[in-house]
Parts: structure tokens; C-alpha cells; sequence
């Protein structure tokens, strides 16, 4: 069969447009202005009845530039013999204008009709209708057509036509063409199948066609239409809360997914549509308290241990063992945080008794084999890790001696049954095996019940991880991923995790990505991207640092010495490079115990100038003399650490030749060093570089990755991206419809104290707080002067400024979320129960979850109520349910 593809679209000099069908056979377009585009093919398919897919490309000398991106290619049916000809007429199209319609989030799979069911009409020419429209929430009808003429049913006079959905959310329908007038009218409804009667017209003028003259034998594909409905509702208000935080009656100490499935009936039932958890990998290292920290995990796979919900497992058959862990359980269980240590601990021990009494069982089960084929990949390396942790009693697999250096055949030995790892290589794959049935059942009711159960997804992989042992060549590991200084952290973060070899990732399409974003998409309906600006550059941080103040981006521009110049900077390498110390600064930072750093942490160099010794040249090496002291002074090492970071600018870790303005650097000692006329020309080339240099080089680099990672899957996009935010980054949320994260008192606009919220785009999360900062009722305590102008100028309150934060107050500040235009009001459970004062918990400082500036903090929070008694709460429900309802979510 013959087909023509034609398409209008812009292209610069010395680019070219072709299409790639099937994704094997690529047809070259030809145009005579640039714009339309037409091309030619003798396609055969492989049945005389077929679905093809297509993209276009855009190419510059037979190299692919960019193409269209997006889960949905162009799709056809084709149902005529080799002697049809097909006039294809497309637009351009990455995404569907309103790609959230299509995700998981909103749209469950579509069973679509098979090929051989959708009839073929024999007639010397025809015209094909395509439509992009998920109906699957209506399951009372399909889509279908009618019109200004006989054919199409005369507005509704008579039956409408129904459309046949040949992909998922791809509607096509054919019909002689000569039973079409040369021009008419035309809308699209959906239908009852039985009688054809309209149960809802679409939200859109009425449609017209001129389709072209047709030869006999030709079929006219007309452009693809998306089709939008008046009664569709995709504004949602949902809870989030970490896993670890729920608590029911009958978990052990930490909640669990099946605290986690009971946390969504409940969040059903008071009309929410959203759960949102923090990460729930593996992070267990060192067996520690230090483990509690959800961001760095051992395994991009492999879930954690204690989210185990012991209560589905069969009951142990050793009574006396079973009222131990029991009793256990309750002590745990009562705690007002959890005890990471003791709860991993004693679940750890359950499920080996367990797996010692059903081994047997379900390691010879149907589901546990299918889970372990399908999964062998990732579940042998993450057992054998996990059994070589243990052995050497470390995770730094570098001190793993022969199995130091991953070999394939290594996971392949100890998960082998003769192996004397088998007993426990085979316990890690059964309490997987757990978890992802668990998981599975608790994401599937939500989906059950119209709840969008939303995961996170950190950006950065621990270096003693199961990722970094097998596949070191992705990272690289002589840095340290974290963020420059922000509002949560004036030092910037260090997280002390590897950084990737986006070059490497590259050379595969990015498939490390694709799998681990398609792993959670089994579970998931939506994902948060943590720190989504890792996309566009990482802040780098060399492993001799502890603070992020001496980091730079990767990738960036650097500057050279010429360039600085250029700004009017005389650009003095000695002293712009290195730390900055004298007298004054000694004296000014440390006071009394100046003259102690003068006789041990530094020398003399010239005048009143120092230099630090050798031994405490860098952030690592004071951490370390520091650590061997038994009562360490932090205020000095502290101080030490500023000595350090005290430079104007940094070398490129590349190219040491060229250079990085240091971050804030306008608040250190070397920066007063300067003249006014040499602040003054600091000050405009530190603001083009980090405002204005890499806007364009950014954007490029994050559209190398975004376009493939997001469109991997069907889950709904939402990306994290607070903190020094690039122009560039709204321009790729824009183009790939990532959802926002939206903050009131972190504005975007920095002109603006705090964020409207009634401005908030549709395209965004809205939320009172995140899981890095304090509760609603926190903040309001934190700063008096900051609380009173929130409440007199933003709020528009009137009357005397409150000393703790209302009930009345805070059921205020929800509904202004509740009402703003985000598609997502997700809430911290904390901030939901603070409008009830008799609900809420009465220590505020205990609901915090993390504080980002502590790099140790303990990862402990629980709910102060059980979920059964939660689930009573008639009054605190009802109003959560009229609060939503009221607000059309």
C-alpha cells in the first residue's frame, strides 16, 4: 500500500523531516518552503488488517536532532489491501495538550478491541477520523460521532456513530467518503453502545472538515483531535505522609503497607483522591538509626524490611517465641516515635522465624517463582549484597576483598541453592517477595478507589549501594551530590551521594533510568522527581568538603582568568583561590581561641597573612582530627570550616584553569577584602553566571533526559524543584507538563514574601509544607515579625496576632489551598489535623520530619493516634469531606 505523510512545521536551514514507522522503516520528507512537508512509501505490513506506529524526526546531515516524544506515537489502522492509498495528514506532536488526562493517575488501562472486530468498509474512497480521548472512567460509554449530514446521524436525529478504540486512548473511526458532503460540520460525544443516545457532548465548538479530493482508492487520514469532556474533574486534594509515620493497632512499632492500605480507605472515605509517601527503598547500612534516612538507599529496587506487615503472615507455630515477639510488638508499638534500631531488629527476627517455618512453601510457590524471574535482574545482585553486608559487616563493598569488584557470576553463586549463602541469599528475595505482594495489594485498592497513590524518587543513590557495586561506570564517584545554600540550609547540603556519568547514561538511552522509573510505575500512579534541578546540573561538592559552600554545578561553563577580567575584576590567583585568613578575621571569628588557631591549625605566612597547615588544609581533615577528641568543640571546627571555604573563586574539577565564582560567597571575609569597584564588577559576573550563563546550556542538557525518563512510563509527572531555580527550568516543565511544587511561604517570584496561592498554575502540587520544613503550626512559632505580616497583609486578618496557631487559623489556610487552581492539594497529615484542636498533637516540635541541616537527623515521626481511631473521628471526616467537596475537588 502506498502512503503519503504530509505535516506543516518549521524547520532552520539544513534540517530535514522524516517519519520512522514501526520503528524500522524511516521515510524521508521533501518540502519547497520549508514548512510543508510531504513523503512517500510503499508500506507492507505484516497482515492485511494491521495497527502501525509512527513518530516524526527531525534530522541535520542524517543525524537525529530531535524527534517527537511522548507516551502515545501516531497510530493507525489499516484495513485495506496492498493496492490502497493512504494521504496522511499530521501535526506535530510531542505530547497530547492535556497529557495528565492520559496518565495512570486519572486513567486505568483500556482493554481495546481487537483488530479483526473493527469492521472494513469496501468503497472506492474513505476518511478516517482520530481521536486521543481516555474514556475509561465513563465506563457507561464510548466515544462517538455525528454531524451536519445523513451519514453522521444529522446532529443527533438518528443513532450516532460509535468509534473504535484500537490503542489505549486512540480512537479511529472510517467511513465512505462519498456519503460525505465536500465540506461539513461535526462533534464528538460520548455514546451509549446499545442505542446509540448521547450521554454527554463534548466540551468544543462544533468541528468542520474539507477534507481533499480523493481518486478512487485513496484513503484521507484526517489530523488527530483531542477530546475533552465538561464533566471531567481533575482537581484532587489528597494526605501525604511518610510510610514509616503511619500507626494502626496492630503494627510493630513503624507502620507498614498494610497500614499504608488502610491509610488509603481512610483517605477514600473522607473524599481525598491522593496519598503521597516519602521513599521507601532499603536503606539499611549500618544496622543503625542512621539508617532512618529514606534518601539514600542500598537498592533503587528493593524495598525496605520493616515495611513488612507481619499481621498477613501465617502465624508462627512456636507459641513461645510467637508471645515474645508479641509482647515485643506492644512495647514498640506504644512508643511515641519509632526506634528504628529495636523495630528492625525484632521484625528482622520475625520474618526469619517465618521464612524458616513456610520456606518450603513459598519459595516452591507459583507467585514467588513468577516474582523472582521476572525481577532475577535486580533481586540476585540486592540478595547477594545484602549477604556480603552482612558477612564483612560493612556496606563498603570496597573492603569486600575478592568480591570487591562485582562480577556477574557472583550473585549467581550465592543465590544458587547448593551455595552456604542459600539460607540467606533466598531470605532477602522471600522478604521481597513479601513487600512487592503487600505494595501491590495496597496500590491497587487505591486505584480501586480512585486514589492516586504518589511515590518519590530521589535523585541521588548512596555510594555503598547495590547500583554502585555493579554498575560503577553510571556514577562518579570522587564527588558529592547536594545543594547550594537555600532557606533550608545557609552552608548548602551535602547528602555525600555519587553523582552521575550522564555521558555513560547517555551512550544507552538513559536505560538505568528507564528501568528504575518502570519498576515503580508497578505500583504507582504518580511520582515525585526529588530535586528535579539534578536534571539540569547537580550541585557537585569535592569529597574533601563537608559543607556544599565550595561545591560547583556539573555540568557548567567555567570562567577563564581572561573572562573575569573582562567583568573589570583584576583577577589575583593566589589570593581569589585560596583561603583568605588574617589577624582581623581570627580575631573577629573565633574571639578568645584565636590565638589557640593561630598555634595549632594554621601558620604564618607574611605581614598578618596565614595560611592553613597542611594537616587541616581541607573541611575532611578538621572532621577527622575533631572526631578523635572526646569532647569535641563544634563551634570551632565549625569556624575552621569557614577558614576553608573562605575563597572568592574555585577551580573547574576538570580544568583547573578555569573558574567558578563561589556560592554566597558575598557573606565571607575575603569578599570585604574587596573595593567597591571591585564588588561592583563581582557582582555582575557572579549574577550573569549563576542567573543567566547557563540558561540555554541547562535547558539542552535537561532535555537530553526528561523527554525519555518521564515519558517511560504512564505515571503522572510532579517535579521538586524548590531552591536556586534557573529560568530555564519552567521552560522544560512547560514543554513535558511536569507538575510544579508550589509553596506559599517559598515563592517563586522572588519580588513576592510569600506565594498567592490563588495564582498557583493549573500544572502544580500545592502544599502547605513539605517533609524539610516545619509544620504549618511550626512556622507560625518560628518568627514573629514573618507570622504577623502572613497574617495581617497575606491573609488579610484583622485583630490581635495569635501566640500559638488557631484551629480556626489553619482550616483557614487549608481551604485557601483547597480553593487555589493546582490540579493537586497534597497536605501533610500534620497540617490536615491541625484545624482540629482537639485532635492535633499538642508537641509541635515533635511533628517535624527532617531538618535538612542536620545531615544526621533521625527519621522518626509518628502519627499520635492510631488509624482506627482516626477512622472514627466523625466530626474531623465530615469536615474534611465537605471542605473538599465544597472546593470541587
Amino acid at each position: 500500500m502506498i502512503i503519503t505523510f504530509r505535516i506543516q512545521y518549521h524547520t532552520t536551514w539544513g534540517e530535514s523531516l522524516c517519519v520512522c514507522i514501526d520503528e524500522k522503516t524511516v521515510v524521508e520528507l521533501s518540502t519547497a518552503d520549508g514548512y510543508c512537508w510531504q513523503g512517500q512509501t510503499d508500506y507492507h505490513p505484516d497482515a492485511p488488517a494491521t495497527f502501525i506506529t509512527y513518530r516524526y524526526i527531525v534530522r541535520r546531515e542524517n543525524h537525529n536532532i530531535r524527534q517527537e516524544f511522548g507516551m502515545l506515537p501516531h497510530t493507525l489502522y489499516l484495513s485495506a489491501g496492498d493496492d490502497s492509498c493512504y494521504l496522511v495528514q499530521d501535526n506535530w506532536r510531542d505530547l497530547p495538550s492535556a497529557s495528565y488526562r492520559f496518565s495512570s493517575a486519572f486513567c486505568n488501562a483500556n482493554t481495546c478491541q481487537p483488530a479483526d472486530t473493527i469492521p472494513q468498509i469496501s468503497c472506492n474512497t474513505r476518511i478516517v477520523f482520530r481521536v486521543l480521548c481516555p474514556l475509561n472512567k465513563k465506563k457507561e460509554g464510548v466515544l462517538g460521532i455525528t454531524g451536519n449530514c445523513n451519514v453522521l446521524g444529522n446532529w443527533g436525529k438518528t443513532a450516532l456513530l460509535c468509534m473504535f478504540e484500537i490503542q489505549p486512548n486512540v480512537w479511529q473511526l472510517t467511513l465512505d467518503a462519498a456519503t460525505l458532503p465536500p465540506s461539513f460540520e461535526y462533534k464528538y460525544a460520548i455514546v451509549n453502545p446499545e442505542n446509540g443516545t448521547v450521554i454527554e457532548w463534548e466540551a468544543h465548538d462544533n468541528r468542520r472538515m474539507t477534507p481533499p479530493s480523493l481518486q478512487p482508492g485513496e484513503t484521507y487520514i484526517a489530523p488527530e483531535e483531542e477530546i475533552f469532556f465538561a464533566s471531567e474533574k481533575y482537581k484532587v486534594a489528597g494526605s501525604a505522609i511518610p510510610v514509616f509515620s503511619l500507626r494502626s493497632e496492630g503494627s510493630y512499632g513503624v507502620g507498614d503497607f498494610g497500614d499504608l492500605k488502610t491509610f488509603i480507605r481512610w483517605a477514600a472515605d473522607t473524599h481525598q483522591h491522593a496519598v503521597q509517601v516519602l521513599p521507601i527503598n532499603d536503606t539499611t547500612m549500618t544496622g543503625t538509626w542512621t539508617d532512618s534516612y529514606p534518601y539514600s538507599s542500598i537498592s533503587i529496587y528493593a524495598f525496605h524490611p520493616m515495611y513488612v506487615d507481619l499481621r498477613q503472615l501465617p502465624s508462627l507455630q512456636d507459641k513461645e517465641a510467637a508471645a515474645t515477639f508479641e509482647q515485643k510488638r506492644t512495647e514498640l508499638n506504644a512508643l511515641p516515635q519509632v526506634d528504628y534500631e529495636a523495630v528492625n531488629q525484632w521484625k528482622r527476627a520475625y520474618l526469619k522465624a517465618v521464612f524458616q517455618q513456610e520456606q518450603e512453601s513459598i519459595l516452591s510457590s507459583e507467585g514467588y517463582q513468577a516474582f523472582f524471574q521476572e525481577n532475577a535482574e535486580w533481586l540476585r545482585p540486592y540478595a547477594a549484597f545484602c549477604y556480603l553486608r552482612d558477612h564483612f559487616h560493612t556496606p563498603d563493598f570496597h573492603q569486600w576483598q575478592a568480591y570487591s569488584t562485582y562480577q556477574p557470576e557472583f550473585a549467581e553463586q550465592l543465590c544458587a541453592p547448593e551455595n552456604e549463602a542459600y539460607p540467606e541469599t533466598s531470605f532477602h528475595c522471600f522478604v521481597q517477595y513479601l513487600l512487592h505482594i503487600q505494595l501491590l495489594d495496597a496500590c491497587n485498592y487505591g486505584r480501586e478507589q480512585g486514589v492516586i497513590v504518589k511515590g518519590d524518587i530521589p535523585i541521588g543513590i548512596s555510594r555503598t549501594s547495590v547500583e554502585a557495586w555493579i554498575e560503577p561506570y553510571y556514577f562518579n564517584m570522587n564527588g558529592q551530590a547536594g545543594a547550594p545554600p537555600d532557606a533550608f540550609s545557609t552552608k548548602g547540603q551535602n547528602w555525600g551521594m555519587p553523582t552521575y556519568n550522564w555521558k555513560v547514561m547517555e551512550k544507552d538511552n538513559y536505560q538505568w533510568w528507564q528501568r528504575r522509573f518502570r519498576k515503580m510505575a508497578d505500583y504507582f500512579t504518580a511520582y515525585r522527581i526529588d530535586h528535579i534541578l539534578g536534571f539540569f546540573r547537580i550541585w557537585e561538592i569535592p569529597t574533601h568538603s563537608v559543607h556544599g559552600l565550595l561545591g560547583q554545578f556539573v555540568p557548567a561553563l567555567p570562567m577563564s582568568a581572561e573572562e573575569i577580567e573582562s567583568y573589570g575584576l583584576h583577577f589575583q590567583k593566589e589570593f581569589m583561590t585560596r583561603p583568605f585568613i588574617n589577624d582581623a578575621m581570627l580575631d573577629s571569628m573565633f574571639g578568645e581561641k584565636s590565638q589557640e588557631v593561630r598555634n595549632t591549625f594554621v601558620q604564618h605566612s607574611h605581614h598578618d597573612i596565614y595560611t592553613l597547615r597542611p594537616e587541616f588544609d581541607t573541611q575532611r581533615k578538621i572532621e577527622s582530627y575533631f572526631a578523635r577528641q572526646e569532647n569535641p568543640d563544634n563551634d570551632l571546627k565549625e569556624g575552621l570550616y569557614a577558614l576553608v571555604s573562605n575563597v572568592l573563586f574555585i577551580p573547574d574539577r576538570d580544568n583547573p584553569e578555569m573558574y567558578h565564582p563561589r556560592i554566597a560567597v558575598q557573606n565571607d571575609f575575603i569578599y570585604t577584602r574587596l573595593s567597591q569597584q571591585e564588588k561592583d564588577a563581582f557582582n555582575r559576573l557572579y549574577n550573569d553566571y549563576y542567573y543567566r550563563r547557563h540558561n540555554e546550556f541547562w535547558y539542552q542538557e535537561a532535555m537530553k533526559k526528561l523527554p525519555i525518563l518521564t515519558q517511560s512510563t504512564s505515571m503522572l509527572v510532579c517535579g521538586e524543584d524548590l531552591g536556586m531555580v534557573p529560568d530555564c527550568v519552567p521552560w522544560v516543565m512547560e514543554q513535558l507538563q511536569i507538575l510544579s511544587l508550589e509553596i506559599q511561604r517559598m515563592p517563586k517570584n522572588p519580588e513576592d514574601e510569600f506565594g498567592h496561592v490563588y495564582a498557583y498554575p493549573f500544572r502544580s502540587v500545592c502544599t502547605i509544607g513539605t517533609h524539610d520544613m516545619s509544620t504549618f503550626r511550626g512556622w507560625w512559632e518560628e518568627d514573629r515579625d514573618v507570622a504577623s505580616r502572613f497574617f495581617y497583609h497575606e491573609l488579610g486578618h484583622w485583630g490581635e496576632l495569635p501566640e500559638h496557631a488557631p484551629d480556626w487559623l489553619c482550616e483557614d489556610v487549608i481551604r485557601r489551598h483547597l480553593y487555589s487552581p493546582s490540579m493537586l492539594c497534597i497536605l501533610t497529615w500534620q497540617d490536615w489535623t491541625s484545624m482540629d484542636e482537639t485532635l492535633r498533637n499538642p508537641d509541635i516540635a515533635i511533628e517535624r520530619i527532617n531538618v535538612p541541616a542536620n545531615p544526621k537527623h533521625y527519621w522518626r515521626w509518628r502519627m499520635h493516634m492510631s488509624l482506627e481511631s482516626l477512622m472514627k473521628q466523625d466530626a474531623f471526616n465530615d469536615k474534611i469531606r465537605r471542605m473538599i467537596d465544597e472546593s470541587g475537588r
